[in-house]
């Protein structure tokens, strides 16, 4: 008898997420040192953590003899009262990933339904096969989620609904009017999950955490990832009802964060000084790469993210001939983008070598 015969049936055809191409493995590949390869490709934020987090982790360090604080009394304190909220509304994850697999243990059962925009993260409809959940996917015309069309797309058997905003791998925005739209017409079976791992770009972000204060069947995620520089770490929060979170709480492990991450997330999230910067910086590159794509003649999608999502024909073929000289950007068919790639804003430097190399790479040189 195969062991397959014995698991979940939908596990077997389940692909498991695929993240972009570490910088080492690139080297080892082509034979190049390290420091020479540029990493464009997982929306990492190119300035590194806020020198305020690496001493707080340095220092923390000295104590990896004990368990972290499975509670997170102050990092979840820091968050809440930075979004005027309470600790009750906050939960910590290995990344806001996780979260998305707590909600799927607390609320999926096979059978059940989640919906998501046609190209948003693969990992909403990965989650929900894990637990025997199909995914709804409903056409984003113009890459941008249409949540009307969302909204008429729920059913009874409709569990959970993902807004990803901005959204990954598009880089687009709804805005606050379609937003309050949308949340009209949820029924109150459906949990909301609105993923704002990009949020701190935005120069004004939609208000979605007052739906968290009315007590709305809403969770808010959000990251430690890009703009804090700690993605190695995998550390990320959800905002929601104290009664939402409670829920949670139950599925969530001992420990899923760990102390180093804890003290390092603390200490990024009070450094608005580096947040500001890394902003910044991305704006300035945002501008850069889209210019760049214009005089190339290259369609792309307007990005409100630290990323540019851009037609380049193959797809495939553009990332490999770009790896081959050292820069590494993202290739979309996952995405069923087979003629774009993800390009990820970097430093000043970092985006003049990748708009070089792309140049090169498309005979636009």
């Amino acid at each position: 008898m195969s062991i397959w015969e014995k698991a979940h049936p939908w596990l077997e055809g389940l692909v498991a997420y695929d993240p972009g191409k570490p910088i080492e493995e690139t080297a080892r590949e082509l034979g190049l040192q390290p420091e020479e390869i540029i990493k464009l490709a997982s929306n990492e934020n190119p300035l590194g953590p806020s020198p305020k987090a690496v001493e707080a982790m340095q220092a923390a360090i000295q104590r990896a003899h004990f368990y972290p604080d499975g509670g997170g009394y102050k990092l979840r304190t820091a968050i809440a009262d930075k979004f005027g909220l309470e600790r009750k509304n906050v939960i910590l994850g290995n990344g806001s990933n996780e979260i998305i697999e707590f909600i799927g243990k607390a609320f999926l059962n096979p059978g059940d339904e989640i919906i998501a925009a046609e190209h948003a993260f693969v990992v909403y409809k990965l989650m929900a096969t894990l637990f025997g959940a199909n995914t709804i996917e409903v056409p984003d015309p113009g890459f941008v989620h249409d949540l009307d069309a969302m909204a008429a797309a729920i059913t009874p058997k409709t569990k959970e609904v993902f807004i990803a905003n901005p959204n990954n791998p598009t880089g687009t925005l709804v805005d606050q009017d379609a937003i309050d739209r949308f949340m009209d017409k949820v029924p109150d079976h459906v949990t909301v999950v609105f993923d704002e791992a990009y949020y701190e770009f935005l120069d004004t972000p939609p208000d979605t955490l007052k739906y968290v204060r009315e007590g709305r069947n809403a969770i808010v995620m959000r990251t430690f990832s890009k703009i804090q520089g700690l993605a190695s770490l995998r550390i990320g929060y959800g905002l929601g009802p104290a009664d939402l979170i409670e829920i949670l709480q139950k599925v969530r492990q001992p420990f899923n964060a760990n102390a180093i991450a804890q003290e390092g997330a603390l200490a990024g999230l009070l450094d608005d000084d580096h947040q500001n910067k890394t902003k910044e910086i991305t704006d300035q590159g945002r501008d850069y790469l889209q210019k760049s794509f214009d005089e190339m003649g290259l369609e792309y999608v307007p990005s409100y993210a630290n990323f540019v999502l851009v037609k380049v024909g193959d797809g495939d073929q553009v990332f490999q001939d770009m790896l081959k000289q050292g820069v590494i950007v993202r290739a979309m068919r996952a995405y069923k983008l087979p003629e774009w790639v993800r390009i990820s804003i970097g430093t000043p430097e970092q985006n003049e070598r990748c708009i070089v190399v792309l140049r090169d790479v498309l005979g636009k040189g």
